[in-house]
């Protein structure tokens, strides 16, 4: 067929090789790579090349006050345990006084040294301790002692040879007055200590400052009859700091307001404390009163995200800033440019406090978040600034004041304290003083955080923590009008919703202000005006307990304001936790309401036989919040009363009885005066 294609017979096809070009080229390729990788896998492989990374060495703080005082040729440590910078201030005081009889002094924050070595003290050549110790609430070391305090009451060191001398810091209107100064006084003698002057008590709810000139006055002729030196009797006003002026800075290194580590505000970290604030959101701001002159508020801080943790009962740390036209005004009167940025550098390069606030900073910023500006200056804010005074009277006025003479004491007495005058009140009254900004800086103390009793409870609500206070503002003799620092910044923190929510920096700190352990215990809590607070918290906590279907103990208050339809504070709430049976008795005394003024001490008398049960008989827990110099003392004469006419005790045993429920936690009083 045309169409069919022709096949070849068998015998003439061609037969192909067995192995072709392409199978010889294939196979020497994979001979090659095999033979490549047997030579090669067991050569090291070069690491690209890595910048060795320098090692940074922080230098460790020295934690041997004796080391130091023999490096540094120190013969005089001055230890304070402070909590509002008080006791802080009289130790750099004295410790400045030391060069006046030719001995070197140095303060000394007990919590940033070993204090086991007081001991070694005999080491250092004519050597001398003085404590500064002040007494924080109720007998309460403050929190830079308190490790000091754990170690003197376990102690059985010898102090043989070791001199010392103590002035404590308190306010007689409180319970334990100047309890941590007397216990460091006896604990040191007991453990072998030289007292080389008598134990000073100031007493805040006097003059404080007189207190310590006239302990002062005395104290340092006895060292010097001790170690054989001699006083020049001349004051020296010599800087502790210098001022640096930084003209080209970058602004991202200049503390805004922080309080210790840089950008603190911008980007938060946990832990919160006194050094780290948080800084927590208003949530609410509402006035209380519903009429009178004053103004009493209750605010809502937002704690959400910061891990700080509190129960009823605790207190809550904020940092205020001063008034700004304040702030302003200073500067217009020392004619200063407020944003000028500087350091102040401590001259003594040992010392472990480089810097009397964070630096480098403005002076705007300094005297807004740093600095107390608010309180009448102590003497030696006096002495050292009269040296810039031009006018030879006021000059002498105000080293007058400074003095230890009769006539000096009164003179301050009159027209610094009873007039309260601040320092710009001071500059703006004495027209020829007008000293170096960066000089007042360094003299001027600390602003302190202010502590308010917590009116919430974490069981009910865990991310907020709740305020009461009243906005303090008053005429002064001079016709100037003063503000409460704290509550007035405080009362300007609304809520707005502009996007740019109002912050306050916060830290929690824990009381033992505490609820009993057993629900089914009672309580009487007794807090007039803003008192009570805590007992807010602790209605709340009652009435969770309750829902909780816990056994819960008769909780009677005590409550008193002014007017009923005026300031009766949380009215509405405490008529609720009525109702709810939370709160079995609610006794409120409208002071003037009536003729003949009723106070809380008043509602009590009358229920002493109830008192008096639920006291004795039901081991209830008494509360007391509010006021210490009346309040406080008035409402124990009521319950010694009790004890007495209904308990049939006598006078001296009813003091006892509740000095008793005292040391055993169930007599628990946050006052203040």
């Amino acid at each position: 067929m045309a169409d069919v294609e022709s096949i070849p017979p068998a015998a003439e096809v061609e037969e192909e090789p067995l192995i072709t070009t392409l199978d010889i080229f294939l196979f020497s390729l994979l001979v090659g790579l095999l033979t490549y990788w047997f030579f090669s896998r067991n050569k090291p492989q070069e690491l690209p090349a890595m910048r060795p990374i320098p090692t940074v060495v922080t230098p460790m703080r020295e934690t041997s006050f004796i080391e130091k005082m023999k490096k540094t040729s120190r013969n005089v440590v001055v230890f304070y345990g402070s909590q509002t910078g008080t006791a802080e201030a009289f130790a750099t005081r004295l410790a400045k006084d030391a060069q006046r009889y030719g001995l070197k002094g140095m303060p000394a924050d007990p919590e940033e040294y070993d204090m086991s070595e007081l001991s070694r003290l005999t080491e250092v050549e004519n050597c001398l301790a003085v404590f500064c110790m002040a007494t924080y609430g109720e007998g309460d070391p403050t929190d830079n002692a308190q490790d000091f305090y754990d170690w003197l009451q376990a102690a059985d060191d010898s102090l043989e040879g070791v001199n010392y001398a103590v002035f404590g810091l308190g306010n007689k209107t409180y319970e334990h007055f100047n309890a941590m100064g007397k216990y460091v006084d006896r604990r040191l003698a007991e453990l072998g200590g030289k007292r080389v002057f008598e134990l000073g008590l100031g007493d805040d709810d006097g003059n404080l400052e007189e207190d310590f000139l006239s302990w002062k006055e005395l104290f340092w002729p006895a060292v010097c009859e001790l170690l054989g030196v001699d006083a020049t009797g001349e004051d020296c006003c010599v800087r502790q700091f210098e001022l640096v002026t930084h003209t080209d800075t970058n602004m991202n290194q200049v503390f805004t307001g922080e309080m210790s580590r840089l950008k603190s505000y911008q980007t938060q970290r946990s832990p919160f404390d006194a050094k780290n604030p948080f800084l927590a959101t208003v949530t609410a701001n509402r006035k209380l009163n519903k009429g009178g002159s004053r103004h009493l508020m209750h605010l809502e801080l937002d704690i959400s995200g910061s891990k700080l943790r509190y129960d009823a009962g605790d207190h809550v740390a904020v940092y205020p800033t001063n008034d700004a036209a304040l702030v302003d005004r200073l500067g217009e009167v020392l004619g200063v440019d407020l944003d000028t940025v500087f350091s102040l550098n401590n001259l003594d390069e040992e010392s472990n406090k480089k810097h009397p606030f964070p630096c480098p900073t403005t002076y705007r910023t300094a005297l807004t978040h740093y600095l107390d500006i608010t309180s009448p200056p102590r003497t030696n804010v006096l002495y050292e600034l009269a040296q810039y005074a031009t006018d030879p009277q006021q000059q002498d006025m105000m080293r007058k004041m400074a003095s230890v003479a009769a006539e000096g004491k009164a003179l301050y007495q009159s027209w610094v304290l009873a007039a309260q005058r601040h320092i710009l009140a001071v500059l703006e009254d004495i027209s020829s003083l007008r000293p170096p900004v960066d000089h007042l800086c360094e003299l001027l103390p600390r602003l302190q955080p202010r502590y308010y009793s917590i009116a919430s409870s974490a069981k009910v609500h865990p991310t907020s923590v709740h305020i009461c206070c009243v906005v303090v503002e008053y005429s002064t003799s001079t016709g100037r009008t003063n503000k409460g620092v704290a509550t007035t910044w405080l009362r300007n923190k609304v809520p707005t919703d502009n996007g740019h929510p109002p912050l306050v920096p916060l830290y929690v700190r824990k009381s033992q202000f505490r609820l009993p352990f057993k629900a089914s215990t009672p309580v009487v809590m007794i807090g007039p005006g803003t008192g009570i607070a805590p007992f807010m918290g602790f209605l709340q906590e009652r009435a969770w307990q309750k829902e909780q279907g816990k056994d819960v103990g008769e909780t009677v208050l005590y409550y008193g304001c002014r007017h009923r339809n005026e300031d009766f504070l949380y009215q509405e709430e405490l008529e609720e936790f009525e109702r709810m049976g939370v709160l079995t008795q609610l006794n409120v005394a409208f002071s003037r309401d009536q003729e003949h003024k009723v106070y809380v001490q008043h509602l009590m008398k009358q229920n002493k036989k109830h008192l008096w049960r639920l006291i004795h008989t039901q081991n209830a827990h008494l509360y007391v919040c509010g006021d210490a110099r009346n309040m406080a003392r008035d409402v124990q004469s009521a319950l010694h009363q009790a004890a007495e006419e209904v308990g049939g005790l006598t006078h001296s045993q009813a003091v006892d009885y509740f000095k008793r429920l005292m040391t055993k936690g169930r007599y628990s009083q946050d006052v203040w005066s």
